[in-house]
């Protein structure tokens, strides 16, 4: 019982501060000048005595001294009409009752707080016409009131300007502040955008490939059915029917194939007529390599085996890929590759000694990678990329064979 009372007592807090909470970040400057114009309210009453108290009726002092603090809570649809027009305002009551604005503590901090709001004005030029207006103001206030001082009008001015200097300050750190982040954030979006149209491009880029290796299959298929079928003897007709059926729904496939991919296919991309690459061509890959001044070592284990050829390409792809950031970005000096044969899978492992970064880190702003994961996500199978702790970057893929 004591534990379901201690986590009930628990949920009321954490739903308290999440209801209380904002409205105190939102309005605790309000509550502030509600405060300060009740203080100074009732600094008039209990001090209407005084001998420097203010000459004007009890409740016109009232009402000129809480209006003086209030007019600042119309901050938020002005900012710079209410704090400019607590000073003006100011100026102007001194002429009716010169001890008024000077009277009461809450009234001095008011004038500091529309002075720090002033300051803190993102438009410049305003927060310099302000600043104007403050020290036009406060000559008029010290003149009229009859208990200044003529130290007052050297060191108020001074007090309210250094105010003002440390607002405007803060006010430029905050709003540099602002803008970094709302450029991380505009890069961050532009990042996402970028990636969501790497993936978009590579997945076409599949979808290319992988209909010319199928369309491939399919055309051998057809062509295979509609050599047997014209072998067959004429008494074999049912098997001649079953034949054509095969090769009219061969041909069909491929010419839907044909019209899917031809939406992927950029305008001035043509079918690609030559085979499709495989793990067969690495030497290839190594002789290019080799001439862009990147020493590439191969090792094969296992024993070697003809894979499906969509399987074959993609792992071709990601030897390829691995090789060409190694080369463009990572400035290695040499890169080792293995293709290993497991039961049930083909293992890749592309490693160099650069630097560390790939084509699909944050630092090159590629996407190398992301188009690596959807290749490997086609075949269900597991890729690893990263850099090392002694240097150097490793890519290791697993691609199942079923």
């Amino acid at each position: 019982m004591a534990a379901d009372a201690k986590t009930m007592n628990e949920n009321y807090f954490d739903r308290m501060k999440t209801k209380v909470w904002p409205l105190v970040q939102q309005y605790w400057f309000d509550a502030l000048v509600v405060i300060a114009a009740i203080g100074g309210a009732a600094e008039i009453i209990a001090r209407q005595d005084s001998a420097d108290a203010p000459t004007s009726p009890l409740l016109v002092a009232i009402i000129l001294e809480a209006g003086l603090s209030l007019v600042l809570i119309g901050r938020r649809w002005f900012p710079f009409g209410a704090p400019v027009s607590a000073f003006v305002a100011a100026a102007a009551i001194s002429f009716w009752d010169g001890a008024l604005t000077t009277f009461t503590l809450a009234g001095f901090l008011t004038a500091l707080a529309a002075a720090f709001l002033i300051g803190m004005l993102d438009d410049r030029r305003q927060a310099l016409v302000g600043l104007v207006v403050i020290l036009a103001a406060i000559p008029i206030v010290i003149w009229n009131d009859p208990n200044g001082a003529s130290g007052d009008y050297v060191f108020t001015p001074l007090l309210f300007t250094t105010v003002w200097l440390f607002a405007f300050g803060l006010g430029r750190k905050l709003e540099q502040a602002r803008f970094a982040e709302e450029r991380a954030a505009r890069i961050e979006l532009q990042r996402a955008e970028e990636a969501r149209s790497a993936v978009a491009e590579e997945r076409a880029r599949i979808a290319r490939e992988l209909h010319d290796v199928v369309g491939h299959s399919v055309s051998v298929m057809t062509v295979q059915a509609s050599g047997v079928r014209r072998l067959l003897k004429p008494d074999q007709e049912r098997e001649r029917e079953a034949l054509l059926v095969v090769e009219q729904a061969g041909r069909e496939a491929l010419a839907e194939m044909r019209r899917l991919v031809g939406v992927l296919r950029r305008p001035e991309e043509a079918p690609a007529l030559a085979p499709q690459p495989s793990l067969q061509h690495l030497d290839r890959l190594v002789e290019q390599a080799g001439e862009a001044g990147l020493p590439v070592h191969v090792q094969i284990a296992g024993e070697a085996r003809e894979l499906p050829a969509g399987l074959d390409l993609t792992a071709y792809r990601l030897v390829q890929e691995a090789l060409t950031n190694a080369i463009k970005h990572a400035q290695a000096t040499r890169a080792d590759v293995v293709v290993r044969y497991a039961d049930g899978a083909v293992e890749l492992v592309v490693s160099d000694d650069g630097r560390g970064s790939s084509d699909g880190s944050a630092e090159s702003g590629g996407h190398g990678l992301v188009g690596m994961r959807e290749r490997v996500a086609v075949y269900g199978g597991e890729l690893e990329a990263g850099p090392e702790p002694g240097g150097g970057f490793t890519l290791r893929a697993r691609l199942p064979l079923n």
